[in-house]
């Protein structure tokens, strides 16, 4: 059989192929949201449901050397935290697995540590343990898993979406990691709670962290819509152009589908700003966005 480099099929499609060697969800009665999502969701009790998340940040890709260590690790937590806002959760429980090389100073790994437990202490998040592996290379990775809850039956998907919904985000995008944004983003959970325990919550809801380009055609898919949107509507961070809203990524801000009916008022009531709809059939289609395998890390880092 003919090998097929990973820079040749890009994330999406190996996705597809690894989820393919998973065993059926039938196997796992009390999964209720598999692969898929921004986070796993499993059936906890009557009240509440768990929050399944991990994450990664890899020097070279999510943080260039030289980073302040507290912030590399604040943003490893935040990007998980992230994921649990966009289920409109409350995360709970984090495990850490430290990668690196014997090399490294113990005093920038200590840095890791103290930016991570002043996040966790500021959103009621224990640190509850991890791993730690040397790395046969220079070299330096985090990886998170976060636990979290939400009310049972209600997690924030990406697959309610309908058509005419409306498209909604809940900030400016653009230029986060030419502007070091990515590694001070404060996660929305806050928002997303309010939004989830409104009289009029999300159809479907995912965090922006690949860029607009990326992760709309994913929620789009997952509610079996199409999408149209008026590129001139993006709020822009200062000093971004369109195209940068639309492919930088690591916004970390909320993607919403609300009801047409009260889309306007949720809008100006929470501050959201209104980009487009899901359609019947697909209308728009965009390109970019971070992909790993074949996007290339200069342009990230």
């Amino acid at each position: 059989m003919k090998k097929q480099p990973l820079s040749q099929l890009g994330e999406n499609a190996l996705l597809s192929r690894l989820l393919a060697c998973f065993p059926p969800p039938e196997n796992s009665p009390q999964l209720l949201q598999g692969p898929g999502d921004d986070c796993a969701v499993v059936r906890r009790d009557e009240q509440w449901d768990t929050l399944l998340k991990t994450d990664a940040v890899v020097e070279g890709v999510h943080f260039v050397a030289g980073t302040e260590p507290s912030l590399i690790g604040r943003k490893a937590l935040a990007r998980a935290v992230s994921d649990i806002a966009a289920m409109g959760g409350i995360p709970e429980h984090a495990l850490v697995t430290l990668f690196t090389s014997p090399q490294r100073d113990v005093q920038l790994l200590e840095g890791l540590y103290s930016g991570m437990a002043q996040l966790a202490s500021r959103l009621d998040i224990s640190l509850a343990g991890g791993e730690t592996s040397s790395l046969p290379n220079d070299g330096l990775m985090l990886s998170i898993a976060l636990f979290g809850r939400v009310e049972h039956g209600r997690a924030l998907l990406r697959s309610g979406g309908k058509p005419r919904d409306v498209l909604c985000v809940s900030g400016p995008l653009g230029g986060s990691f030419a502007s070091g944004r990515h590694l001070t983003f404060e996660p929305r959970v806050s928002l997303a709670r309010e939004l989830l325990l409104s009289s009029s919550p999300p159809h479907a809801a995912m965090d922006l962290s690949d860029g607009l380009s990326a992760d709309l055609p994913r929620l789009a898919a997952a509610s079996q819509c199409g999408f149209s949107i008026d590129v001139n509507l993006l709020p822009l961070q200062p000093d971004c152009s369109i195209q940068q809203a639309l492919t930088d990524g690591e916004d970390y801000e909320l993607l919403l589908a609300l009801a047409p009916e009260s889309a306007p008022q949720m809008c100006e009531q929470y501050g959201l700003v209104p980009i487009g709809r899901l359609t019947e059939e697909t209308t728009d289609t965009l390109s970019g966005g971070w992909q790993h395998f074949t996007s290339t890390p200069s342009s990230q880092a």
